[in-house]
């Protein structure tokens, strides 16, 4: 049985749950619940911390579990990241007093407040900078303004918070994360039916179905707008100067591809929602 761990809390909580339920797996009624077994689909779900995710699968302990690029990194974990989800998104930057730096050079000799201490080792060792390391966990934008750091690394979305705490964000970015299926190490296939009905989800999200006729004359130009994933369906009608035709396309752009079909000819132009798939 697969065992696979999954976060209990946190911003990748909810959505991993619904993409876990929408993949067809038993999921926990209870946010008290800490195990739940699907019998069905031969796999066993543990909600744990997410920051110990990584280190359990690293260790070989569980198989597979669902966590965030940048705790994978920071834990230093020996799994392997095979697919991203697609989801939980952050950016990770440095951020100090308004004029104090200007480049990641000018962190060398200072003291850095953050909750990802390992992360932001490795990432100012790859470039050369040695500074002093204050480990917080959260709230680090405070710590500049208490006196316990010069600067802080931390996820940034907006950066209203360290403004409002009197920092500017300065340097590189450090780190674009979201969440990722892991795998432990020596990981053999068993994780395979997993990742492909998460990947079906993703699609399921992300793509629609476009279906309309076209005149026949005119397929070649459809199927440049509308070329799907592989190629486009093209069926034959009864009137022979029209044919059918179907393809996957992004929900963000159906709109404007309905817009374009319908100027160059197309005409009974639907769209339908995907709930499952297989690419």
């Amino acid at each position: 049985m697969l065992r696979v761990a999954v976060p209990n809390k946190g911003i990748l909580s909810d959505t991993a749950i619904t993409m876990l339920k929408e993949a067809g797996y038993a999921v926990r009624r209870d946010p008290k619940d800490l195990h739940v077994v699907d019998e069905a689909n031969g796999i066993e779900f543990f909600y744990l911390r997410p920051r110990d995710i990584a280190t359990y699968v690293g260790h070989g302990s569980l198989d597979v579990g669902l966590t965030g690029l940048d705790l994978l990194l920071d834990s230093r974990s020996q799994a392997l990241s095979v697919a991203d989800l697609g989801f939980g998104g952050s950016t990770f930057r440095f951020a100090g007093p308004i004029g104090a730096f200007k480049e990641l050079s000018d962190l060398a000799g200072k003291r850095v407040a953050t909750a990802y201490p390992h992360l932001v080792e490795d990432y100012l060792a790859k470039h050369g900078v040695s500074c002093q390391l204050v480990e917080l966990d959260g709230a680090v934008e405070v710590s500049v303004r208490l006196g316990v750091a010069d600067a802080v690394a931390d996820v940034v979305s907006t950066g209203n918070t360290l403004r409002q705490a009197g920092l500017e964000i300065f340097g590189p970015v450090m780190l674009v994360s979201s969440a990722q299926l892991i795998v432990a190490p020596h990981a053999k296939a068993e994780h395979t039916q997993l990742l492909r009905r998460l990947q079906g989800v993703q699609v399921a999200r992300e793509y629609v179905i476009l279906d309309y006729d076209c005149p026949a004359n005119l397929v070649e130009q459809a199927s440049a707008i509308t070329p799907g994933i592989e190629s486009p369906t093209i069926s034959p009608l009864r009137d022979p100067e029209w044919v059918a035709v179907r393809a996957l396309v992004r929900s963000a752009e159906i709109n404007s591809k309905m817009d374009e079909l319908y100027e160059l000819g197309a005409r009974a132009i639907l769209v339908s929602a995907l709930h499952a798939a297989r690419i």
